[in-house]
């Protein structure tokens, strides 16, 4: 299934895209995609609906983020040693852990805020794991049966924030805005091998980033086994799991963005997304 959650900001309807892509309304079958939707009773109950006889959403109304509620928001970074090479930071030798703020957390082609006082606005195209079921001390082998599925993330990134302002890199990550997550959820189903999946970033047409999720230093069984040694994990809750080379920092000279500017970014099988760059 493809979970989506559409409409105005903060008045977010549940739905699913169906197999010709028309967007279907849930509403009588679930109050909002939150982390109990995301359980595996209930993403049973919804696999078992005829698509086919749900509500058609007409127009194009907006997407949000398609995870409703207030899960934890966790990051993973330096995830891919060519991106750890071209910004100068050595392989991690475990996975490094951050969080961005809930605040954070916008739809998929919403406008991003570029803050007051931001002089290095940076991107980073992303795969991100929904949690679907409660993950506390859980093994590599098992980790996979705690997914309930994937998304495309843009881990939006203040780099002066993030290093140059001292403290932990929370604080470049999590202005409003910082995460734009969707357009739909994929649910594992959908995915034949998740790390075997293409990427990319544009940034006002140009082709920035190129990837795979094939070059990971931590796949995702081992994120999620990882993170559950040291938090526990919840239904709906969100980890975003690095980004390949091609960020704006590491680039010579360094590029970032600016009020006007056009990111669009996609991952193999989990749709596009496409954000302007605003003042804040």
């Amino acid at each position: 299934m493809k979970l989506v959650r559409y409409g105005a900001k903060g008045q977010e309807k549940p739905g699913l895209i169906d197999k010709s892509g028309q967007l279907r309304d849930l509403s009588a079958h679930l109050k909002d995609l939150d982390g109990e939707a995301y359980s595996p009773a209930s993403l049973a109950k919804l696999a078992g609906l005829d698509a086919s006889k749900l509500p058609a959403v007409d127009g194009k109304p907006r997407i949000g983020a398609p995870v409703g509620g207030v899960p934890k928001f966790i990051a993973i970074g330096l995830n891919y040693s060519d991106h750890a090479a071209e910004v100068g930071m050595p392989i991690p030798a475990e996975p490094i852990i951050f969080m961005k703020a809930i605040n954070s957390l916008c739809g998929p082609n919403d406008a991003v805020e570029k803050p007051r006082g931001s002089t290095k606005l940076d991107w980073e195209v992303e795969i991100a794991i929904i949690i679907g079921t409660r993950a506390k001390y859980v093994t590599e082998a098992d980790a996979l049966n705690h997914v309930a599925g994937y998304c495309v993330c843009n881990d939006v990134s203040e780099r002066n924030f993030q290093i140059e302002r001292l403290g932990q890199w929370t604080k470049g990550k999590s202005h409003d805005t910082f995460g734009p997550l969707g357009p739909f959820v994929a649910t594992k189903d959908e995915i034949a091998d998740v790390q075997k999946l293409s990427m990319w970033l544009d940034v006002n047409g140009k082709r920035c980033q190129t990837g795979s999720t094939a070059t990971m230093i931590f796949g995702v069984a081992k994120i999620v086994s990882y993170v559950s040694q040291f938090m526990t994990l919840m239904p709906g809750d969100i980890i975003t799991t690095g980004t390949p080379p091609g960020v704006g920092s590491g680039m010579k000279p360094p590029k970032f963005l600016n009020v006007g500017d056009v990111v669009t970014l996609g991952i193999e099988g989990l749709g596009e997304q496409r954000q302007e760059i605003v003042a804040a």
